[in-house]
């Protein structure tokens, strides 16, 4: 999902906020390796010095890709590669990243400008780009104790929203990003292939009555003819770093999934991650963002607050918020998928073991609301 970013050191003067954590990097002795020699060597081709001297070291967030923070021609950059195992497919797309950044970086200082893109799988066994690196604050599941406040869930959340609608304000065309995806039938293709991958789950056996309501559900109506804009497909706020002082959003990140679609997607999207108060266990287990917490607005507010920033109608919105639900179900069934397939073992999965099936359940739940005209907020 993300790189975790390193808060500059210290507070301004007259600055009564708490320091928040420094850099969220796994300890040498965790970090996952990878063929620094080979890479070295690669990058030496290309004119550019890997300095193994300054000892790579792995990023701690994230279930997905795999991020380092590497020394590189004497700066520091960050080096994203999919995950160890088997890839499902079209995911953890180092190719499209990398376009989507070349093409962007220019237009929106928030997105980080590449340095290198390598699609041989014989250097590091998997194709990899390298970006700049933004030190900064990236929030999990929880926020720091320095910012346990109302005002700064109030503020996080209009933020997000900020850069939603930014994003989708921007021209394909004039960040020439005319041809990214395919936006003539992406709501019904997003269905289909959230379902194929929901069956790879399966190993051959029969869908549980929650998945099969879903998927009955999705198929069974015609998807909303939406606007078309660019899309970051994951949108959430561990993909953002901040200014730890000022929480101003200084990089957007993760960009593998980007593509042109219906933008009410990826607003469902990011509202599948943000958990409320009284949401079921399940939701509180995905510990995606602190959005639980004090001041952290609704998920009918975030909506409200982006249907006035944009203009456009979400009366359809219940479609949207199932299919993005759905996805996130999916997503974890294929982390654990992925484990009981014999795939390298992530501790850090230890505590979303049955969650897929639990936000399957919950996105089955769901149902009645949209049935009855409501957006499943």
């Amino acid at each position: 999902m993300t790189h975790d970013g390193a808060c500059d050191d210290g507070q301004p003067d007259g600055d009564a906020r708490a320091p928040v954590p420094g850099p969220a990097l796994r300890a040498p002795t965790d970090t996952l390796p990878q063929d620094w020699a080979a890479l070295a060597a690669h990058l030496a081709r290309s004119g550019h010095r890997l300095d193994l001297a300054v000892p790579p070291r792995q990023f701690a967030g994230g279930l997905g890709n795999l991020n380092y923070l590497l020394s590189i021609d004497g700066k520091p950059w960050v080096l994203r590669r999919p995950p160890l195992g088997p890839i499902p497919p079209g995911a953890n797309d180092m190719a499209r990243e990398h376009r989507v950044l070349s093409a962007l970086s220019p237009h929106w200082s928030l997105v980080p400008t590449p340095l290198h893109m390598c699609t041989d799988p014989a250097v590091l066994g998997a194709p990899f780009l390298i970006m700049d690196y933004r030190p900064g604050l990236v929030i999990g599941g929880a926020l720091p104790a320095a910012l346990h406040t109302t005002e700064v869930g109030y503020d996080l959340s209009a933020r997000l929203v900020e850069l939603m609608a930014h994003l989708h304000s921007l021209d394909p065309e004039r960040v020439g990003l005319a041809s990214l995806g395919k936006p003539a039938g992406f709501l019904e293709r997003a269905v289909a292939g959230w379902t194929k991958r929901a069956d790879l789950t399966l190993d051959g056996s029969p869908r549980p009555a929650a998945m099969q309501s879903v998927v009955t559900w999705l198929t069974s109506r015609p998807a909303p003819a939406g606007h078309v804009t660019l899309l970051h497909n994951d949108l959430k706020l561990d993909n953002v770093v901040l200014d730890p002082r000022t929480l101003t959003p200084r990089a957007v990140l993760d960009w593998d999934m980007g593509s042109r679609g219906d933008p009410l997607f990826d607003v469902a999207t990011l509202l599948s991650y943000w958990t409320e108060a009284g949401d079921p266990p399940c939701m509180h287990r995905l510990a995606q963002m602190p959005t639980a917490s004090a001041g952290f607005w609704t998920r009918a507010a975030v909506l409200a607050a982006y249907a006035g920033a944009t203009g456009r109608d979400v009366a359809d919105f219940g479609y949207y918020r199932i299919l993005a639900m759905f996805k996130l179900a999916v997503v974890f069934l294929q982390l654990e998928a992925r484990t009981r397939r014999g795939g390298p073992v992530d501790p850090r999965l230890a505590h979303v073991a049955g969650l897929g099936s639990e936000l399957m359940a919950f996105t089955c739940e769901l149902l009645d609301d949209t049935r009855g005209g409501g957006g499943g907020l």
